[in-house]
């Protein structure tokens, strides 16, 4: 082998391993430069310490150290009315759990009573709100299924002369307790003979009139809906009204109740109030043409 290719083996061999040692100091600047990029981008969150349940807490539950513990929080998302330590929270006289809460959950003390307050229903009304209870049975009870912190709408029945009536007398009204049960996170039903709702003082009057004037029955409402229905009188005449082949739109018309006055009894009709003002309207042409 001559000496010249040996000393371009040599050099060769160089030059590799300086492009392997560039490439490398490369790579590790670009790493470095990436990683200072990256945590020059985030952002350093500030914690708290708050208060949250350790178990399952139920309307009722007095608050003590062995049901709670300290946690840290993100400072931009405690929610209002939170507790940050334990001793802030059991100081004083004892507070008693109004709205059931899952572990984890912070404290707030819309969920909680004052210090040494009871546990009671009058705790759980909204201002301005009042409890009234009905009574009801297991039919009128939607056969127990009803739970606390449900919403449902009350229906008045009147049974009078063979004619009788079925009116919505109020609608979407929040469920405070079953009976003796307040609790929101109830999951068995059972059947009650007594429902108490939370209404404003006109709703309690018409509540307290329709249950002397007829009987009371309650419609749960699905989760959620909070929607009022426009809705009608409907009497003895309006069952088995419609048709079979007849479609659900067209009973969901306007309608208006006319009294008819005999000298045996008084009879209330639901009629559709096109067909109403087609009549009048037939009646004034009548009146036209005899003039």
């Amino acid at each position: 082998m001559r000496g010249s290719t040996i000393v371009m083996i040599a050099v060769a061999a160089v030059f590799g391993v300086l492009s392997m040692f560039m490439a490398q100091s490369w790579l590790t600047r670009q790493t470095d430069a990436r990683m200072k990029s990256l945590q020059s981008q985030t952002k350093t969150v500030s914690t708290r310490t708050v208060v949250v349940a350790k178990s399952p807490l139920r309307f009722g539950t007095p608050l003590t150290s062995q049901v709670l513990r300290e946690v840290q929080w993100p400072g931009e998302a405690i929610p209002e009315n939170a507790f940050s330590t334990i001793a802030d929270l059991t100081k004083g006289d004892k507070r008693v759990v109004l709205a059931s809460m899952e572990p984890n959950e912070p404290i707030v003390s819309t969920k909680i009573t004052g210090p040494g307050q009871k546990a009671t229903l009058s705790a759980l009304i909204e201002e301005g709100m009042k409890a009234v209870t009905v009574r009801v049975n297991d039919v009128d009870g939607v056969a127990g299924f009803i739970l606390p912190g449900d919403r449902v709408d009350v229906l008045m029945t009147r049974n009078a002369d063979n004619s009788g009536t079925t009116d919505v007398v109020l609608q979407n009204i929040k469920v405070l307790g079953i009976d003796q049960l307040a609790d929101a996170r109830a999951e068995k039903p059972t059947v009650a003979k007594a429902v108490t709702l939370e209404v404003d003082t006109t709703s309690a009057q018409k509540l307290a009139l329709a249950s002397s004037a007829g009987n009371l029955s309650l419609l749960l409402r699905r989760a959620g809906d909070i929607a009022e229905e426009a809705s009608r009188r409907i009497s003895i005449t309006d069952i088995g009204t419609r048709g079979a082949g007849q479609p659900a739109a067209t009973t969901r018309g306007r309608f208006t109740t006319i009294r008819v006055m005999r000298a045996e009894k008084n009879t209330d009709y639901s009629v559709p109030v096109e067909v109403l003002s087609g009549a009048q309207t037939s009646t004034a042409e009548r009146g036209d043409a005899l003039q």
